[in-house]
């Protein structure tokens, strides 16, 4: 009986693993198609670089208005992977003049008063800033919506994407985001207005911008959209788990990503491992009805956080916990009767849930505040239609289609 059941074991063994192999297979197969069938993250501009404090080269493409009124047409770079599903265009911007205080010039008409000796200021840009283990890749809706209508940069976080990991002398922190930020914008926007977009990580970025900033500011930006961000707090963030199982998390959590810094095998092996399990995860996390988002947009997804080494995400992990932008909401609130600013969130965002929002337009009471219900942490991946749709009438506000009068 012992040789029979030993017998029995071992052919039930190897039927397991043939199955596990099967199946990692034909999840294999699986990803791949999707990464075929939907090449998100594939819109290319024209490339450039910006060198940090620290010597750090940080990346970031341009996407420049498109032909003359006539055609409209995009000039796109010879590398450009432009298709697959994507959103339809912004229709054109409507003219909305700027809110003018009785007696002065409008702020957009300041801005775009043209310097002494010169006929006229360059036009807007709108620059994106991505989130925590990401890229400028994640912008892919909101980038072929706009591509052609506006002069837009996105660039790539320091270790993320295309831009250096860099050996600064102090934490990756994000006041040294902010700082960088700050060598992109004087990089690639040297002159002109500035409308700035950021998600999450980006979005703490652009608050800490106008915290060590505040002059260019006042002086420089017209606009200002934070999507799915926080101004500080994260360490109560509760990820959707019972207040027990929460901090349970909170206090594992940044000696595990710790640990794992150094272990990228490790970690490459246990997410092949783990399989539909990671995926699972990632869309949960990711997503407010992860259940209706596409296939391919989760693989996206999958994807961009792949991208990111693990001593990159244990670098930035901490500065979740010291993040505190609250000293940047006065500045915006002291131009918001003047500045179009846009809070937005997604009602099921487990990673900065949507009362952070909440707290940064208490502040701001002059901001447009809206909640997308069903929508998680990457509302834009995932409504993209609503995103676009806020952020064309935030830039109606913010980027005057016409000549203005001053």
């Amino acid at each position: 009986m012992g040789i029979a059941g030993a017998a029995l074991g071992a052919v039930a063994t190897t039927v397991a693993v043939d199955r596990l192999t099967a199946t990692r297979s034909v999840r294999r197969e699986a990803l791949a198609a999707l990464d075929a069938a939907g090449p998100y993250g594939t819109l290319r501009g024209t490339p450039g670089t910006a060198t940090a404090e620290d010597g750090t080269e940080l990346y970031y493409e341009i996407d420049e208005v498109g032909g003359g009124p006539a055609d409209g047409a995009y000039d796109r770079p010879a590398d450009d992977g432009a298709g697959g599903p994507v959103t339809e265009p912004l229709a054109p911007l409507p003219a909305v003049p700027a809110p003018r205080t009785p007696g002065a010039p409008g702020r957009l008409a300041r801005l775009l008063r043209p310097a002494s000796g010169t006929a006229r200021r360059p036009p807007p840009t709108v620059v994106f800033c991505h989130g925590y283990c990401l890229s400028q890749d994640v912008w892919h809706f909101q980038r072929a919506a706009l591509r052609g209508a506006v002069r837009a940069v996105y660039w790539d976080q320091r270790g993320h994407g295309r831009s250096a990991s860099g050996r600064s002398p102090e934490p990756v922190g994000i006041p040294l985001l902010a700082r960088d930020l700050k060598a992109v914008l004087d990089a690639a926007v040297p002159e002109g207005p500035v409308v700035l977009v950021g998600h999450s990580m980006g979005g703490m970025t652009v608050m800490a911008l106008a915290e060590q900033y505040p002059d260019y500011v006042a002086s420089r930006v017209a606009g200002i959209a934070l999507l799915g961000t926080s101004a500080g707090r994260m360490a109560e963030v509760g990820y959707g788990l019972p207040p027990s199982a929460a901090r349970a998390l909170r206090k594992l959590l940044p000696g595990v990503v710790r640990a794992l810094g150094s272990r990228q095998g490790l970690v490459d092996a246990g997410r092949r491992a783990a399989g539909e399990l990671y995926g699972g995860v990632v869309r949960r996390y990711a997503f407010g009805r992860p259940e209706q988002v596409d296939p391919g947009v989760a693989r996206f997804a999958e994807r961009l956080l792949e991208s990111v080494p693990m001593d990159v995400v244990a670098g930035f992990y901490p500065a979740f916990g010291e993040h505190d932008t609250t000293g940047a909401l006065p500045v915006l609130a002291g131009l918001a009767h003047d500045l179009p600013v846009l809070v937005l969130a997604g009602g099921k965002d487990l990673v900065t849930p949507p009362e952070h929002s909440e707290r940064i337009a208490e502040v701001l009471p002059g901001a447009e505040h809206t909640v997308l219900p069903d929508a998680g942490h990457l509302l834009l991946l995932e409504a993209p239609r609503e995103v676009n749709d806020r952020l064309g009438a935030l830039l109606a506000r913010s980027i005057p289609f016409h000549e203005p009068a001053v």
